[in-house]
């Protein structure tokens, strides 16, 4: 395999909406290419439904809602489960090497929580231990705000999403086919 074939790492980070949007796009393009894809979500419920999930769905894509919703709506517990759990999952999808494409939506702001003890469920060591040792055919795909230093330096690509404006400014609340 040559140096321009090897499975690359991509984060999207910042406070602008896009970060997952981006990382859907990257997926479609990635199917239309014939390549394996797979999405898993650490932050977002399968309690809610989400229009990503709906279209990847219809294009043969398993996308897994893992978390427990916005963590201000349960308790540090739950949370902790929730993303034990999830991390488990992620660690076994992508050194399974059965998916091409592997976006760990969210992860980034699952990596910075800090209302709760995250390290021990969710351990920064072991999420650059997974970039450094993956199959090397696999894209591993980073989303969420507050992305590690760490994370940044291992990564092939850092694209970094800023808002100028946003209708949320103006009262106007999430809007359903744009927010989800």
């Amino acid at each position: 395999m040559t140096e321009k074939q090897k499975g690359l790492t991509l984060v999207y980070t910042g406070d602008g909406k896009g970060k997952t949007t981006a990382s859907i796009g990257l997926s479609v393009r990635a199917i239309g290419q014939g390549l394996s894809v797979k999405v898993l979500q650490f932050i977002k419920s399968n309690k809610r439904t989400y229009g990503e999930k709906i279209s990847l769905e219809k294009l043969g894509v398993e996308m897994i809602q893992l978390g427990e919703g916005f963590t201000w709506t349960k308790t540090p517990d739950v949370h902790r489960n929730a993303l034990k759990s999830a991390w488990k999952i992620a660690k076994e999808t992508v050194m399974s090497g059965k998916y091409d494409v592997v976006v760990l939506d969210e992860l980034n702001n699952a990596l910075a929580i800090d209302s709760f003890p995250i390290d021990d469920v969710l351990p920064l060591e072991e999420v650059k231990k997974l970039i450094a040792s993956k199959p090397s055919h696999v894209h591993l795909v980073f989303t969420g705000r507050n992305a590690k230093d760490e994370i940044k330096e291992l990564a092939d690509l850092v694209s970094v999403v800023n808002v100028e404006k946003h209708y949320y400014d103006e009262g106007i609340p999430a809007v359903k086919g744009i927010e989800y």
